[in-house]
């Protein structure tokens, strides 16, 4: 071996340690990594999928998380859903999740703005995504590296018997701070329930708290759809969703109906009344 050549290896060998920081910095090339490009496949065949998503979505998500099992997620459409342009449906995906696809959103026009925000868990350094269908069935994509790890693992926040006791007890407001008459209502949604992921171990009698959580959230008013999610385990414990209610014109107040099913097969069923006018 020549010298030149032991003298670039050793020099390879001195910035791997240095490149591989790097890349657990800022995640490297989002189109690289393995486990997306099989979901891609999986999910959307061949379609092609615009990186500059801008123009369509916004995905808000920090950095570093403060708490990996409650991460904030913003996804924000750049347009309101009219006739014309509006989104149907968005994925999230957290790449390095045990089970990545975190949740698909459906709307419609009566949601207003395709919207949504929630709390995740994020299992360890990943890519989270959020990839949007409008109606002319194209697809765009917004990408966010966050540093957070343990989420999925994570023991729960309340006790057992208390996170029994309201399980399934929903809680539903208007945000009185969104705009005002004549657009959509910006509305919070919270559900009780444990949503345990599977993986964390209960610390009374160290075995692990078998998987249960909010798998399906249909949302509608007068028979109509406005928000389907079909949800995993990455949804945080008591899922918390904001999203968006076209009002009808001239009501004082929309009565929505909220139908939650979770991984056990249980079913629950809410109907409130929000204020149109505020």
């Amino acid at each position: 071996m020549t010298t030149v050549l032991r003298w670039g290896l050793c020099l390879l060998a001195s910035l791997l340690p240095a490149l591989a920081g790097a890349q657990l910095r800022d995640g490297g090339d989002p189109e690289a990594v393995e486990i997306w490009q099989k979901l891609r496949t999986s999910l959307f065949a061949d379609r092609p999928i615009r990186l500059d998503a801008e123009r369509v979505i916004r995905l808000d998500a920090p950095a570093r998380a403060v708490d990996a099992a409650t991460v904030p997620i913003a996804v924000r459409a750049q347009f309101a859903q009219t006739a014309e342009h509006h989104i149907r449906r968005v994925w999230l995906i957290i790449d390095r999740n045990p089970s990545p696809i975190a949740a698909i959103f459906t709307y419609t026009l009566s949601s207003g703005r395709a919207d949504i925000e929630t709390r995740v868990r994020v299992d360890e350094y990943s890519h989270v995504r959020a990839i949007a269908e409008t109606q002319d069935g194209q697809l765009s994509m917004a990408t966010r590296w966050v540093k957070a790890s343990g989420g999925c693992s994570a023991p729960a926040g309340l006790d057992a018997r208390a996170a029994l006791a309201t399980l399934g007890q929903m809680r539903l407001r208007a945000d009185a701070a969104a705009p005002g008459p004549g657009g959509p209502l910006r509305v919070q949604l919270v559900v009780s329930h444990p949503n345990h992921s599977g993986l964390a171990m209960d610390q009374a009698t160290r075995q692990f708290t078998p998987a249960h959580f909010v798998r399906q959230v249909d949302i509608s008013h007068a028979g109509r759809p406005v928000l389907s999610a079909d949800l995993d385990f990455a949804i945080s414990e008591n899922p918390n969703l904001w999203f968006w209610f076209m009002a009808p014109p001239g009501s004082e107040a929309a009565e929505l109906k909220v139908e939650v099913s979770d991984s056990q097969g249980l079913t629950f069923e809410t109907l409130a009344k929000i204020p149109a006018e505020h």
